[in-house]
């Protein structure tokens, strides 16, 4: 595939690969990659953004086309948010070459039912949605990625068609599945820390620490909790650095 847009931010101190959630961009990230002391690389996910689509979608070959475009092989540091946690464990396993020093996952969706996985599917299924202008798509690029009221829409995240405005979010990207979460964990090759905020209903803390005791629970903040207050993700960072 293309090369997938990669954002990149600081010059010193350890890389960090920042992996959004479904629906999102690596803008999400812009918050974060202000703090200084690491050298960021953001990418978008395939089918996200400005990055090309995938044939099919699947956490492996996420992961494989995220390790195809990093600038060298690490170790560096991951913080992945929902999917991108997911990608992030995926690649802390050591199949996709990518040596991952230490990983922090926040706010995975861990359980899911049978309606969940039906719903995705239906959503996997549907032609994208056709916008009359791009203020009304930006509006729906934040309604998608859960966004609305927490940022301003990522310009790459909506795209002009002969017939309206749509979201670049390829919709196949929906199927990509329930991730088999303690097989990703016993696989991984380095530190994991779960995180979840307190106020999250997708990903509740007492879930996380029936798979990994030592998750943490992010106080009074929701799903995005990236976005709400970047800066209580760097005491995981300095965990990491020892």
């Amino acid at each position: 595939m293309d090369t997938l847009k990669m954002r990149t931010a600081g010059t010193d101190g350890p890389a960090v690969l920042l992996l959004h959630g479904l629906g999102a961009t690596g803008a999400v990230w812009n918050g974060l990659v202000r703090q200084p002391g690491y050298r960021w690389l953001a990418p978008d996910l395939p089918g996200h953004g400005g990055s090309a689509r995938l044939p099919h979608y699947s956490f492996g070959g996420l992961a494989a086309a995220v390790a195809g475009v990093l600038p060298d092989r690490g170790p560096l540091l991951v913080i992945g948010h929902s999917l991108g946690g997911v990608v992030g464990l995926a690649l802390a396993s050591g199949w996709f070459g990518v040596e991952v020093a230490g990983l922090l996952a926040v706010g995975v969706k861990v359980e899911w039912s049978e309606d969940d996985l039906a719903r995705a599917a239906v959503m996997a299924s549907k032609p994208p949605r056709l916008f009359p202008s791009r203020e009304d798509a930006e509006r729906g690029f934040l309604k998608v990625a859960g966004l609305a009221g927490l940022a301003e829409a990522d310009p790459d995240g909506v795209v002009e068609t002969e017939d309206g405005w749509r979201l670049a979010l390829d919709p196949r990207a929906f199927a990509v599945g329930a991730p088999d979460m303690p097989g990703l964990l016993g696989a991984a090759r380095c530190p994991v820390v779960l995180a979840a905020g307190s106020d999250d209903p997708m990903s509740r803390p007492e879930q996380l620490r029936s798979l990994s005791p030592a998750s943490a629970e992010l106080p009074g903040l929701g799903h995005n909790a990236h976005v709400e207050d970047p800066t209580v993700l760097l005491t995981f960072l300095e965990q990491f650095r020892g």
